[in-house]
């Protein structure tokens, strides 16, 4: 396992805790010298648990290469010359933005498993990186939201008078809204949410939110396969932002989430909807990295827009970076459990979770939508 090279990426594939979990597989397991260190896990900690220390080159050398960005999300990335045709590479590869990543690995005779592409299904869960990540980036999103409010969550009184809580409007109630909303939900914030799932409404009002409901006519267009978040038609996106002015305008912090797998995220509160809200207000545009749920909002950046904060955050879990490892390392561990056994790579040939995550083998890219993002016909890698 190398260290994470991308720029802010605190993150490790691996952490000391699933070592054991890999030796029992009959894998050895040989860690980048300080790869955990910004993760809160030193080289010690992988050594007590069985691990071998070694530089960069021994990481790559080995026959399964864990990253938490493959490549670091670059095909010119340097590690690229240090792999060798049959070994297999397991991380989040960015298929659909950045396919000259499989592309390049597939050149090399690498076979790429990208773990955005798990199925969500039951028995995919436990190796569920999107969902494990989401998780932790509802919970900041919240915190950084905390901290740019000129206001407390929580209903206070005291001698010196009542404070009213704080409105807390999330938008999309998948993993990472839910999250958001439990957070600020326990921190004392009223909170609305709103999804274009119906099913979410539950779920909403489960963790104590008010679930806000917009009559789309979407039926199930707001499902898309595998539980994940369709696309909705622009008519549906011009009466959805209609509706969800009003909400908006009277809320103190508006955190938005949602994503389409594989596409830019749809811009759901504009530019007027932010200028709406009161000066001091807070947004946090959880999809910034994705294009962004919020007009206004650029990645990376706080931008203010007539006294309202508005926040575009990259690579939220990296700001928590020991337990979004220790997630990602289960969710890897788990993976690898599937294609390892007795000490070598042995995939088996009808696994959906295997099949539907592999991106490139045996030097051809092997996905039809990285094929398409490639604009290459079927079985071309470039």
């Amino acid at each position: 396992m190398p260290a994470e090279t991308l720029d802010g990426e605190r993150r490790v594939a691996l952490t000391p805790a699933v070592v054991p979990q890999l030796q029992k597989l009959g894998a050895a397991v040989v860690v980048e010298s300080g790869a955990g260190a910004a993760a809160g896990y030193p080289d010690a900690a992988y050594e007590e648990k069985g691990a071998t220390i070694g530089t960069r080159d021994d990481a790559l050398s080995a026959n399964v290469v864990a990253y938490v960005r493959v490549l670091a999300n670059d095909p010119a990335s340097p590690d690229l010359a240090k792999l060798h045709a049959g070994q297999v590479v397991v991380g989040m590869a960015a298929p659909f933005a950045q396919p000259r990543v499989a592309a390049a690995l597939a050149d090399k005779g690498v076979t790429l498993h990208s773990l955005e592409l798990l199925p969500r299904t039951t028995r995919a869960q436990a190796m569920d990186v999107l969902s494990s990540q989401a998780n932790i980036a509802g919970f900041k999103s919240v915190l950084m939201a905390g901290v740019a409010l000129p206001k407390v969550f929580p209903l206070m009184t005291t001698a010196a008078g009542t404070m009213a809580p704080a409105r807390v409007f999330v938008v999309g109630a998948g993993v990472a809204g839910l999250s958001a909303i439990a957070t600020a939900r326990r921190l004392g914030a009223v909170v609305e949410a709103y999804d274009v799932r119906a099913a979410a409404k539950e779920e909403v009002k489960s963790l104590g939110a008010k679930f806000v409901e917009f009559d789309l006519d979407t039926g199930q267009e707001g499902t898309g396969s595998g539980a994940y978040a369709k696309a909705l038609t622009d008519e549906q996106l011009a009466k959805q932002r209609e509706l969800m002015t009003a909400v908006v305008a009277k809320s103190d912090v508006v955190i938005t989430t949602a994503q389409v797998q594989g596409a830019k995220a749809p811009v759901l509160i504009t530019d007027d909807m932010v200028r709406a809200m009161a000066p001091g207000s807070v947004v946090v545009d959880l999809a910034a990295e994705q294009g962004g749920n919020v007009e206004p909002s650029r990645p990376g950046e706080t931008v203010d827009v007539d006294g309202v904060k508005v926040i575009g955050p990259v690579n939220v879990p990296s700001e928590a970076p020991f337990h979004a490892s220790q997630l990602y390392g289960k969710n890897v561990a788990n993976f690898l459990a599937l294609i390892v056994a007795d000490g070598a790579v042995a995939p088996p040939g009808d696994d959906d979770i295997v099949n539907q995550t592999t991106v490139c083998r045996d030097g051809r890219i092997v996905n039809e939508r990285v094929q398409s993002a490639l604009g290459a016909e079927e079985g071309v890698t470039s």
